[in-house]
């Protein structure tokens, strides 16, 4: 079959299945707290390829002991400006969990309407940069610089916090926040604490001080887990849903249009939702295609995968 057909197919389905993803989406954006992230999309163009984006937030309140249901939705865009979220979250107010991209920073506004969204940083992120200096200056073998116990040692105090936090994983919110009072607190306050006094003796030019500096000017936004037990400390939902896209790239190379992009942001939403419920998508999506034309609109919310999962269990026994 030739690719125009393929991709014809596709976007049929895409266009078909279309209201099933605006359920999606209206169900991850009901959620108290989300995770936001993006990654490159190759897109063809005139006589070359240009950078485009896939934007993707993930509703997950599994880790704090929530019920409702796991989804993840997609969005494209020809590139990375800071419109683009703020359209995707025109009308939320929850948390956000997120990396330090300033095209979030609007989001946060106190005066933001309809109200500013939390912000919440990742320590992954901020553990990647200590523990890259760590070890690549631990391969050096004799000739270590003077940062690199300083990486060394941050990597260690941010491994004791998630420690502890692979124990409460899964915990209700009050009993997580419980947990980080008493043990989470003490080893954020005294790494803090460890960090600026260290970071006054360094000069802005050296690595572990930028590494440092990511985490000090945004102390708030990292710090705020300790006071809800709904944030996670990081924002690892959102780059899981981003591995396929990285994969895929090695198969499909880029997207034909921007159109392709709309299509692949939708269809990448309905797969990677189904396998967040533990659904196989191609099961899901053969079934929900030859039902969803005789389907009664008003009832298309038991076409979502969940729904589905349940109907299926049901008619199974």
């Amino acid at each position: 079959m030739s690719l125009s057909t393929l991709a014809d197919q596709v976007g049929g389905c895409a266009a078909v299945l279309h209201p099933i993803y605006d359920l999606i989406c209206a169900h991850v954006f009901a959620g108290s707290r989300v995770h936001g992230d993006d990654t490159t999309v190759p897109v063809l163009a005139k006589g070359q390829t240009v950078t485009g984006r896939l934007w993707t937030y993930v509703r997950d309140d599994r880790p704090f002991g929530g019920r409702d249901p796991p989804a993840a939705v997609f969005f494209y865009s020809r590139d990375r400006a800071g419109d683009h979220p703020e359209r995707h979250l025109h009308g939320y107010t929850g948390i956000l969990q997120a990396d330090a991209y300033a095209g979030f920073n609007r989001l946060y506004k106190a005066d933001r309407r309809p109200g500013p969204i939390t912000e919440a940083a990742c320590w992954s992120h901020g553990r990647r940069k200590f523990f890259v200096l760590a070890d690549v200056t631990a391969k050096a073998r004799g000739k270590l610089p003077v940062v690199a116990p300083l990486a060394l040692e941050a990597v260690k105090r941010i491994d004791a916090i998630f420690d502890v936090e692979r124990e409460i994983n899964g915990l209700s919110a009050a009993e997580r926040l419980a947990v980080r009072r008493a043990r989470v607190a003490p080893l954020v306050s005294g790494i803090e604490i460890w960090m600026r006094v260290e970071r006054a003796k360094l000069s802005r030019h050296a690595e572990v001080a930028r590494a440092m500096d990511y985490m000090l000017k945004r102390w708030a936004a990292f710090a705020r887990f300790l006071d809800d037990g709904r944030i996670c400390l990081t924002n690892n939902a959102a780059e899981r849903e981003l591995r396929g896209i990285a994969l895929g790239r090695k198969s499909w190379l880029f997207a034909g249009s921007d159109r392709g992009g709309e299509r692949a942001a939708v269809m990448y939403t309905l797969i990677q939702t189904a396998k967040l419920n533990d659904i196989d998508p191609q099961a899901w999506l053969a079934d929900v295609l030859a039902r969803i034309n005789d389907h009664n609109i008003q009832k298309l919310d038991q076409l979502l995968p969940w729904n589905w999962k349940t109907t299926s269990a049901k008619l199974a026994a």
